[in-house]
C-alpha cells in the first residue's frame, strides 16, 4: 500500500519561509517522479513543482519559479519543497504526489498517488 505523508505546513507572515516534507512508503521511491501541487477552495488543484527520480530534472510553475525549490532524498524516501518569500496568494493546501513511474508530468491526472495535504497560510 502506497502512502505519502506531508508535513511542515503552518502559518507564516508574508516574506517568510516553510519547508514541506513528503515521506513515502510502499513504492519504489528512487524510481518515481515526485511532484507538489496546491489547491484553494473552489479552485482546481494546480501544479507547483516536479522532480525526476534522479533529481536531474526539475520544473516549476511560473508562480513558484525563483521562490520555491523542490528536492528529494532517495535514501530517506522523502521529497521536499522549500517555500521562500511567501505571499498571501500562496495560501493553499499543498499536496505531494507520485506518478509511480519515471514520467514527468504537470497535470494532476498524471499522478496516481497523493498525500493527505498540509495547510500553508500566509498572512499579509
Amino acid at each position: 500500500q502506497v502512502q505519502l505523508v506531508e508535513s511542515g505546513g503552518g502559518s507564516v507572515q508574508a516574506g517568510g519561509s516553510l519547508r514541506l516534507s513528503c515521506a513515502a512508503s510502499g513504492l519504489t521511491f528512487s524510481r518515481s517522479t515526485m511532484a507538489w501541487f496546491r489547491q484553494t477552495p473552489g479552485k482546481e488543484r494546480e501544479f507547483v513543482a516536479v522532480i525526476s527520480w534522479g533529481s536531474t530534472r526539475k520544473f516549476y510553475a511560473d508562480a513558484a519559479q525563483g521562490r520555491f525549490t523542490i528536492s528529494r532524498d532517495n535514501a530517506k524516501k522523502t521529497a521536499y519543497v522549500q517555500l521562500n518569500s511567501l505571499k498571501p496568494e500562496d495560501t493553499a493546501v499543498y499536496y505531494c504526489a507520485s506518478s509511480g513511474t519515471q514520467e514527468i508530468g504537470t497535470r494532476p491526472h498524471e499522478y496516481l498517488y497523493w498525500g493527505q495535504g498540509t495547510q500553508v497560510t500566509v498572512s499579509s
